[in-house]
């Protein structure tokens, strides 16, 4: 089982202290990943429901800070010489898909092949509107978005025409240095699923019960069927809080003794899952949380 973690890019540890403290010992500790979020600006009002609390109310707050993520990956880049560097996921219709490229083949070449793009389509109309971004037809356009990404990689002197996005052939250099850059795909949705089975190194669900993550991913495996790819080549990640003192629902947390931590691990290793990112929850501030995650690494993580 390999274990990411997310970085102190959101709330009030958002800074350079804390973001080198946590990349640098997440290096030294053996994770597999580092994670950051993504969301730019968003109004007091929000009437669109987030998809992964039961009252469908955003976590975030009016106020709070949040480091652009993929500034924030470049910048731990330069910390770190192992650690994965992920987007839990980025959106794809908050940019211009050429733009996207450029940033996650800079992070992919300045990292030495360590980016991982973790991509969803969205669901608050409210932040759509604020930065000027088309909401409509945003599944569509998140698929033409990952054709020009893949036409930009590969393609000596690329060029694309779709419904939603076109250009005549350019000169996109350097390339990532990973062949393809991986992609993994978010979402709860058979949209979701058959994005993952066409474009999907991964199917990265989140803050899901072990029955929810359990039925897409079967649905996953049923996308890869319909279009005749193999399911070993998708692996199945899980988001989930590592919460030192209970207080997160236990359907989607590691939480307990090290022994209750690794029989939840081995419970979600039984349906597929090879990664989990841990998103910790602990008292004492960044260092109270950035303790829990090392006595998980030391206690739990060590025998997986």
């Amino acid at each position: 089982m390999d274990f990411g973690v997310h970085l102190p890019q959101l709330g009030r540890s958002a800074d350079r202290r804390a973001l080198i403290t946590w990349a640098e010992e997440a290096d030294r500790l053996g994770l597999h990943s580092g994670w950051v979020s993504d969301h730019i600006a968003w109004p007091r009002d929000i009437s669109s429901k987030y998809p992964y609390t039961d009252d469908g109310s955003f976590p975030g707050g009016f106020d709070m800070p949040w480091l652009d993520p993929l500034g924030t990956l470049m910048f731990v880049a330069a910390r770190t010489e192992r650690l994965r560097l992920g987007t839990t996921v980025l959106i794809l219709g908050y940019r211009p898909p050429v733009l996207t490229a450029k940033w996650m083949a800079t992070l992919d070449v300045l990292s030495e092949g360590r980016a991982i793009l973790g991509v969803g389509v969205g669901w608050m109309r409210e932040e759509f509107e604020v930065i000027g971004m088309p909401f409509d037809h945003r599944g569509a356009r998140a698929d033409e978005q990952l054709e020009v990404f893949e036409a930009l990689f590969t393609q000596p002197t690329p060029s694309y025409d779709g419904s939603y996005y076109a250009f005549e052939e350019v000169g996109f250099s350097p390339k990532p240095r990973q062949e393809p850059l991986p992609i993994w795909v978010g979402g709860n949705s058979e949209a979701a699923y058959r994005r993952t089975a066409r474009f999907g190194e991964a199917f990265h669900a989140a803050f899901e019960p072990i029955e929810t993550v359990t039925e897409e991913w079967a649905a996953v495996g049923r996308a890869c069927d319909a279009i005749g790819r193999d399911r070993g080549a998708v692996s199945l990640s899980v988001r989930m809080y590592l919460d030192a003192d209970a207080r997160m629902a236990p359907e989607v947390s590691v939480q307990g003794t090290a022994d209750e931590m690794a029989d939840t691990i081995g419970r979600w290793r039984d349906i597929g899952v090879t990664h989990i990112l841990l998103d910790v929850v602990a008292g004492g501030g960044s260092e109270g949380r950035l303790d829990a995650l090392r006595a998980f690494m030391t206690e739990v993580a060590a025998g997986h």
